[in-house]
This record gives structure tokens, C-alpha cells and sequence, in this order.
């Protein structure tokens, strides 16, 4: 899906956002009644990873939490939604506490109505993070005087406290990371949070038992984060995981999510397979590492090891309390194949339904993409030649609708970049 544009003075309207060239601004002065774009100093601007002026070290991993300083309980409500989706949020009523945060990459200041205090709030700023860490005041007066003050403080952007919630947080993402996007810090968020859910899975199913309640709350997050920054954005994000296994099913759930979204199927619908998806190779956590992590090719006896993943998978989700039929069948079958070549169960034709069809091409199709260490990653193209190649083995119908699906996210990404 599209992401939120770039920033642009004609296009948002904003009172001001620093890096703007004053000759683009000062030659043009807004007629009386509309909303005026000033510049601020270009030595703000340079609040990127590899400034020598950053005040991390180096190698030090980069801030993510937004602070946001208000004194209005309710109406920051949209923004802070907003921002967790991008990033970890603080938010806070009591200035003293706004200072005092440490390792943060930016600040939303909703300034008081009140003039004299809304000054001090952004000196007191200007004073513990100017130059250093961008922020973005929201204005609810809109007077020269006020907009000179936050300028001199050292505000990344001064924009009207009533503007639109996505739209602030895109700007002060251009500060904090120019080449962000919304839908991008979404996915990356979405990707983060889920591979630390998997690898805490992974760890409780070595000992038999999988925390099926933490899948259920993060299927929605998931989902949303497909629908935000597209198929394209969550694969990229995926292949950064260094952990093979953690990296194959979140592609597989990314993959059977954006195919579900495709095919129009509902939401509880799409819920059911991304879980499915999520977990089909969970019996791999009761793999000996020896033969998970080797290096190369499985010999045949490896081989045998690594395919009872399926129904040992399938054993520790139902103890562990699973009631959804259509997981636990794909969890056990998801190798099986229509002309009876696959296992654990050599399962062929009508006994194999829909959702494993599915699944498996999304199975496939990922292993196909990702690089391992005994064969270089396919593109797409290739990787669909082999599926459509796959005739009597997989469901051509559902073949030819996941190579459609694939195309049009391909299609769509440089909309969401």
C-alpha cells in the first residue's frame, strides 16, 4: 500500500520546517491568512546516522523512543497511536521528566496555549537537547514572535497542533531518519517485535510447551504492518534476521498474509493463516541444532530427522492447548503433496485442504528466495517458473493466483517506498 509522501512545504502547509533554502521561502511571502514556511538554520539539519556532531558513539545502536511533552490528556491520544506503530513512545505531562530522558531520537512538544510557558518549555529544551536531538513543536499560537522563538530554540519543525496526526509523525521521521517512511518504521517495528515473539516461542517449545495466547495478540499488528508497507517492505526487513529458521517463517507469514489479503478473504480468515503460517515449523525447535543449523545438505538420515519437525510440531501445539484445526493441519501437512509424494502422512487429492495448499506454496516459494548457505537466493521469476513447474505436486489454480498476487506487490513497491 502507498506510504505517506515526503514532506513538502506546498503539500503540508507547515509553519516552518528546518533545511527548507530561505531564497524558496523569503521571495514568496504567504498572502495575510495562510500558513507561512520558514527555514531555520541549516547547521539543525544534519541529525543523521554518521554525523561527527551525533552525540552516540560511533557503533552505538541508533535511539528509536519519541518523547512527547504535553498538557492536553485526551488530544494527543491519535498522535501517540500513531507513533507506536513507528517506534516506542514516552509520553509525559511534567517537563523536569521530559529532560531527563536519555537515548531518545526525537520529542513531539505540544506547546501550552499560554505563551510565557510555552517559552520556557522550549529553552529548557533548546538547553538539554538542541542540536542534538530533533523536535518537532506543535503550535497553537501561530504569531511571528513565537514561531522566531521556536526557530531560535532550535525546533526541527513548528507546525498547528490540529494538523493531521500521520502527517506530524512523517515529519519528525524525516529528522530522525531521512529515508523513513511510515509505512518502512511500521513494518521494521512489526518485524523486531514478531522475530523476538518467535525466538521466545522457540525457546519454550524446546522445553514442550508453545505460549499459543501470545500468537493470538500480535496477528492484528502483523496484519496491519502488511497493509501499511506492502509485501515488498516486509520481505526486505525479513531478510536482515540472521536466524535462518526465524527468518523462513516470518517471510512464510508475510508471503500467506499478503495472499490471504489478495484472495479477499476476511480478517478472521487471514488471522487463521498468518498464525498458521507463523507456527508451521515450530517442531523445528525440537531439532537437534547439529542438523537444524548444518552448514550444507542433509544426508538421508538427516533428512528423516528434519521431517518429523511436522507432526512433532503438530503434538506440541495441541498440548500446549491449540484448538484451531485448520494450524494444526497445516502445521502437520504443510509438506504434504496432491500426488501423495510428500509426508508426514503421504496425504494426496481432496484429503488435502485449501489452507495447506496454500501454505505450502508459500512455503516453497520462500525457501526458493532465501539465501542459504549451500545455494544463492532465486528471484522471483525463477522461483515462480519452478512452482508452475510443480504440475500434479501443487494446486495450479492457487499457483497462478499467488504469481498474481506477488506481481502486484512487486508492482506497488516503489508507491510504498
Amino acid at each position: 500500500m502507498p506510504g505517506v509522501p515526503p514532506v513538502s512545504a506546498s503539500d503540508r502547509g507547515a509553519w516552518f520546517i528546518a533545511g527548507l533554502p530561505r531564497s524558496a521561502t523569503d521571495c514568496c511571502r504567504p498572502a495575510t491568512g495562510e500558513r507561512e514556511v520558514r527555514s531555520t538554520p541549516a547547521n539543525k539539519t544534519n541529525l543523521v546516522s554518521g554525523d561527527p556532531r551525533r552525540s552516540e558513539p560511533p557503533g552505538a545502536a541508533r535511539p528509536e523512543r519519541i518523547v512527547v511533552l504535553t498538557g492536553r490528556n485526551t488530544a494527543c491520544r491519535a498522535l501517540v497511536t500513531v507513533i507506536e506503530t513507528v517506534a516506542p513512545c514516552h509520553v509525559t505531562h511534567d517537563l523536569d521528566d521530559a529532560i531527563r530522558q536519555d537515548a531518545i531520537a526525537g520529542l513531539v512538544v505540544d506547546t501550552t496555549p499560554e505563551r510565557y510557558e510555552a517559552r520556557r518549555r522550549l529553552k529548557a529544551l533548546s538547553r538539554r537537547f538542541g542540536g542534538r536531538v530533533p523536535f518537532v513543536v506543535l503550535v497553537h499560537d501561530g504569531s511571528d514572535a513565537f514561531l522566531r522563538a521556536a526557530e531560535a530554540a532550535g525546533a526541527a519543525a513548528c507546525l498547528p497542533s490540529f494538523d493531521d496526526p500521520r502527517a506530524i509523525v512523517a515529519t519528525l521521521l524525516g529528522f530522525i531518519d531521512p529515508g523513513a517512511t511510515i509505512a518502512k518504521r511500521i513494518v521494521q517495528r512489526e518485524v523486531a517485535r514478531t522475530g523476538v515473539l518467535f525466538a521466545n516461542l522457540f525457546d519454550t517449545a524446546r522445553e514442550g510447551r508453545v505460549d499459543i495466547a501470545a500468537i493470538e495478540t500480535s496477528l492484528d499488528q502483523l496484519l496491519n504492518a502488511l497493509l501499511e508497507g506492502g509485501l515488498i517492505h516486509w520481505l526486505d526487513t525479513v531478510w536482515r534476521h540472521d536466524h535462518i529458521t526465524f527468518q523462513h517463517c516470518l517471510l512464510v507469514a508475510g508471503l500467506a498474509a499478503h495472499f490471504a489479503q489478495q484472495l479477499g478473504m476476511s480478517t478472521p480468515d487471514r488471522q487463521r493463516l498468518t498464525r498458521a503460517a507463523l507456527l508451521h515449523d515450530i517442531g523445528k525447535a525440537r531439532i537437534p541444532a547439529a542438523i537444524l543449523n548444518k552448514p550444507g545438505r542433509l544426508t538421508p538420515e538427516e533428512s528423516d530427522v528434519m521431517r518429523t519437525h511436522a507432526p512433532i510440531g503438530h503434538d506440541l501445539l495441541a498440548a500446549s492447548g491449540c484448538r484451531d484445526a485448520i494450524t494444526l493441519q497445516v502445521v502437520r501437512h504443510h509438506h504434504e503433496m496432491l500426488d501423495g509424494t510428500g509426508y508426514p502422512d503421504g496425504l494426496s487429492g481432496a484429503a488435502i485442504a485449501d489452507p495447506i495448499r496454500l501454505l505450502t506454496i508459500c512455503d516453497i516459494y520462500a525457501a526458493l528466495i532465501e539465501r542459504r548457505s549451500y545455494k544463492p537466493p532465486l528471484p522471483s521469476a525463477e522461483a515462480m517458473r519452478i512452482l508452475a513447474g510443480m504440475t500434479g505436486k501443487l494446486d495450479m489454480r492457487l499457483v497462478e493466483a499467488f504469481g498474481r498476487a506477488v506481481s502486484r506487490s512487486a508492482n506497488a513497491a516503489p508507491a510504498a517506498a
